[in-house]
């Protein structure tokens, strides 16, 4: 009730006030007051910082630890304007690397550019197209900045969505200890972190600082069974179980039917003669996790102009997550095994389970393998004896800076040459060789139907697979310069005219390749190619120009030009104009517009071509409505998880895109700041996947995605693709699917207040509404809206909400926050067409305590309520019950932190 309560009064302050964008910078925007030249996110200008007129959120380092953050993704939970779609939990059952993304204004984390002292990062290997948030140096942190604009001028014509620049430490002197644990109050989940920091030498007394900052944190898994989610509803259904299921033509038997309950995590399946498997409960709500992160940072004072500049970061993310059994969907047995004797396992055999549904002894199928013989039965079961897959991903990654920066004349000036690298190692536990699997079934040695006997154990173990099933890297060197200087004051508005040009070129590689060896043994229930190898290259170029003009005393217009040139994409240039009109000290009105372009990504165009399991479909063409045509056997065409392509795509177009921004900020009385800024984006030729829903659901729109095989059938089973005698498979490869329109308001709200005996309060409150978000299938297709829908991929969040009280007074403080997400209408189902996801609102709170010279004490308490997800049925993750990418399984979570300085 409480929960209840403070969730309507948070909503109340934000829809009921004028409301939000600027912070701390727009406060610096009003001040007026001159200050040293510095260059903002956003511009490559360098200006009085009082004098930016971009929208850009900036977050301190030490605030977020305090509310007891230790990770960049926990960060982006707490931006209203991102809408991230891709955490670390997903790499559960789907391949992603472990690797998290940010994603401002919901249009994807590759039109988000995410930047590590104003450089880029290189993108994570295993999907190129964004840098992996878990790579970042948390502990270096001084502050981050969030730039909710399109800059195509400066960092590139690809950051759509905005850019968020992660800013460390320029220069430190002495140590620092911090050391860290979270307890969740349910089972799994904690978490223990440290850091070290260490530097020394005075940039003004000696000519030069060098620092080193060593971060490690670690992460326990929470388990299937370690939170209720999943029961809920019987979530991860599949056919595919043990005991196994058999078939023969459109008969479904499983020797545990009708209750199904001597099986494991069975259900009935509503046949009465079959069941289903609920693998929910061996699914990784979070997985286990691992990461060391290390920056060395040094400047150097050539002269007193000019100063040369290193910095070295190297970062290790592990991340293990667990899903069900390895599932065979294309067993066979026969009544008879190939040497001529019965087979003991064979149903209704002397000695073997009894058949719950009639077999024939004469039975055949045309198109199955040609060592079947007459009387066969098609079978599915899970590999129990070897128990959960298991996968393992290894994130290195690396980057070196050389930079010169100074002044020559009028001109301050940067220059660097830099090396990115990211690696991610995939290997995997729990699987077994489908080869060996498959003959032990059909000559009658496993038992896919009950206990084992010594033979079929021993072939069971003999059939385990632990290996490296593949390896992905993605390299960019480049060299990049820029200068800024004043020009005059050309029509005499009282501040002179400032410009910038810059340059930059890259070189980008990638590679991507299976394991042949293991991945042959493997392919079955992977997907994976033994014989994938992909990989490609581009160089790219880029001119730039700023110009700021004071056009009045009030009155400023700023006009950017940047000039790209790709080598297997040809070359864009592209415009970015604005102003920013301050008609009094508490009054600023701001505006651009600009164009955008970004050329699919290495990993876009070149990534292995991969099949893999849908979720469960009814074939629209051999089992419309749910119900099989003549010929075609229910078992493998109805409720199954057919073969799909997914991969890179060759024939892709560059996305395109146009940017407009219209604020205000105004402070009506000292110390409150309130700001308004109207955003719309505008894409065309967007590159991503069909939803699975969607082509399945509209089988003649997308019928040239479907492949089938010479009989016309979808495979069941990776050990039928890619051979296309047997291989029936849906393309889901990445395309250009048409296009997006999207437009809202970020609203902020800051104020502080000091007074003389009871300390400094401070209250923020930033809010982002999206008024429209419509995007497009394929191109010239019909508009589909997604805000508060779940529609293709997941829903836009109408409203997203954060705000902040906190109190300082000597050595003592304390904090609160809230979190708010509106409810949708979820991903639909049969059983459950219209279902409404509730809204998501948590509380946090901290108390802080310096204790003398050195040491500080920090204590809190995150989701202070014990707010559990809200239901819902998606089935893009593998988590069921609730949806991981916007929500929190964790639940409360207490927190400590202590920290040395010396």
């Amino acid at each position: 009730m409480v929960e209840k309560m403070l969730s309507r009064s948070v909503r109340l302050m934000f829809v009921g006030g004028v409301v939000m964008s600027a912070s701390l910078l727009a406060q610096q925007a009003i001040a007026q007051e001159a200050v040293q030249r510095v260059e903002i996110t956003g511009s490559a200008i360098k200006r009085i910082d009082a004098e930016t007129a971009v929208p850009v959120t900036v977050l301190k380092a030490d605030d977020l630890k305090k509310q007891g953050l230790t990770s960049i993704e926990q960060i982006m939970s707490s931006l209203a304007s991102v809408q991230s779609q891709q955490g670390t939990s997903q790499v559960v059952g789907l391949g992603t690397g472990g690797a998290s993304f940010a994603n401002l204004r919901g249009i994807g984390a590759n039109k988000t550019l995410v930047l590590l002292n104003g450089r880029r990062l290189a993108n994570n290997a295993f999907d190129s197209s964004a840098p992996d948030l878990n790579m970042i140096p948390f502990a270096a942190l001084e502050r981050v900045e969030v730039l909710r604009d399109g800059a195509s001028a400066l960092y590139g014509s690809d950051a759509v969505g905005g850019v968020i620049n992660f800013i460390t430490r320029k220069d430190f002197k002495g140590g620092t200890v911090t050391i860290g644990a979270d307890k969740p109050q349910h089972p799994g989940g904690k978490t223990q972190s440290a850091n070290f920091g260490f530097g020394f030498g005075d940039m003004s007394k000696d000519g030069y600082n060098i620092f080193a900052v060593v971060d490690f944190q670690k992460q326990d898994r929470i388990g299937g069974t370690d939170r209720p989610f999943n029961t809920r509803y019987a979530g991860g259904i599949s056919p595919t179980t043990s005991a196994a299921n058999f078939y023969q033509d459109d008969k479904t038997g499983n020797p545990t039917a009708p209750s199904c309950a001597a099986g494991t995590n069975l259900v009935p399946d509503g046949s009465g003669t079959g069941c289903l498997m609920t693998t929910s409960s061996f699914v990784d709500y979070v997985p286990k996790s691992e990461r060391t992160t290390g920056l060395i940072k040094g400047t150097f004072k050539l002269t007193e102009n000019h100063e040369l500049g290193f910095e070295y970061l190297a970062s290790q993310s592990k991340v293990n997550s667990q899903i069900a059994p390895v599932p065979y969907g294309g067993l066979y047995q026969n009544r008879v095994t190939p040497t001529g004797a019965l087979n003991p396992f064979y149903p209704g055999n002397p000695g073997a389970v009894a058949s719950n549904i009639p077999l024939s002894s004469t039975y055949t199928e045309p198109g199955t393998a040609a060592n079947i013989l007459p009387g066969f039965i098609h079978v599915k079961w899970r590999d129990l004896p070897n128990g959960p897959r298991a996968d393992e991903n290894i994130n290195n990654q690396q980057r070196a800076i050389v930079s010169l920066t100074g002044t020559l004349g009028a001109w301050d000036y940067e220059t660097a040459v830099s090396y990115n690298e990211n690696k991610v190692t995939e290997n995997l536990s729990g699987y077994s060789n489908g080869n060996i699997i498959k003959a032990g079934v059909l000559n009658g040695v496993i038992n896919p139907f009950g206990p084992q006997s010594a033979a079929g154990t021993a072939l069971i173990d003999s059939a385990a697979l632990n290996g490296n099933i593949q390896n992905a890297k993605g390299t960019t060197t480049g060299i990049d310069a820029h200068a800024s200087r004043e020009v005059g004051d050309w029509f005499h508005a009282g501040r002179a005219v400032g410009l910038a040009i810059g340059g930059e070129a890259a070189k980008q590689e990638f590679v991507s390749a299976a394991n042949p060896e293991y991945a042959a043994k493997v392919v079955s229930s992977t997907g994976i190619d033994p014989d994938t190898r992909n990989e490609g290259s581009r160089n790219v170029y880029a001119l730039y120009a700023e110009l700021n003009i004071p056009v009045l005393k009030d009155l400023d217009v700023t006009a950017a030009l940047r000039y790209d040139n790709f080598s297997d994409f040809g070359h864009t240039t592209n415009p970015k104009v604005g102003f920013r009109y301050q008609p009094t000290k508490s009054i600023l009105v701001r505006g651009s517009y600009s164009t955008g372009f970004r050329a699919p990504s290495l990993y876009e165009i070149n990534s292995a071509q991969t099949y893999g399991n849908t979720t469960k479909q009814n074939d629209p063409i051999n089992c419309p409505d749910g119900k099989a045509i003549a010929g075609k056997p229910t078992a493998a065409n109805c409720q199954q998880q057919f073969q799909s392509l997914a991969g890179g795509n060759k024939n892709l177009d560059p996305e395109t895109s146009k940017n407009m921004t219209l604020g205000l900020v105004i402070e009506p009385v000292a110390n409150l700041t309130l700001g308004l800024d109207f955003w719309s984006i505008s894409l065309k030729h967007t590159i991503g996947t069909l939803n699975q829903d969607d082509v399945f659901g509209d089988a003649a729109k997308y019928a040239a995605l479907y492949h089938r095989n010479p009989l016309g059938n979808l495979a069941t089973d990776g050990s039928q693709c890619p051979d296309p005698t047997t291989c029936g498979y849906v393309d889901l490869r990445n395309q250009n699917l048409g296009g997006v329109n999207t437009n809202g308001f970020d609203m902020s709200a800051a104020y502080k207040l000091r007074t003389s005996g009871l300390g400094s309060f401070g209250f923020s409150l930033n809010s982002t509404y999206i008024n429209k978000y419509e995007y497009q299938n394929s191109e010239g297709g019909e508009w589909l809206q997604n805000v508060g829908i779940y529609s293709g991929t997941g829903p836009i969040f109408q409203w997203q909400h954060n705000g902040a009280v906190n109190w300082t007074s000597g050595q003592f403080g304390v904090g609160f926050s809230g979190h708010y997400k509106t409810g949708y209408t979820d991903s639909p189902t049969e059983d459950n067409p219209l279902h409404h996801v509730a809204s998501y609102t948590t509380f946090d709170g901290y108390g802080s305590w310096t204790i003398g010279k050195g040491f500080s004490v920090t204590a809190g308490v995150r989701n202070m309520f014990d707010r559990t997800p809200p239901l819902s049925y998606q089935t893009q993750t593998f988590q069921a019950g609730y949806d991981p990418r916007y929500t929190d399984p964790t639940g409360r979570t207490y927190y400590l932190r202590g920290t040395y300085s010396f």
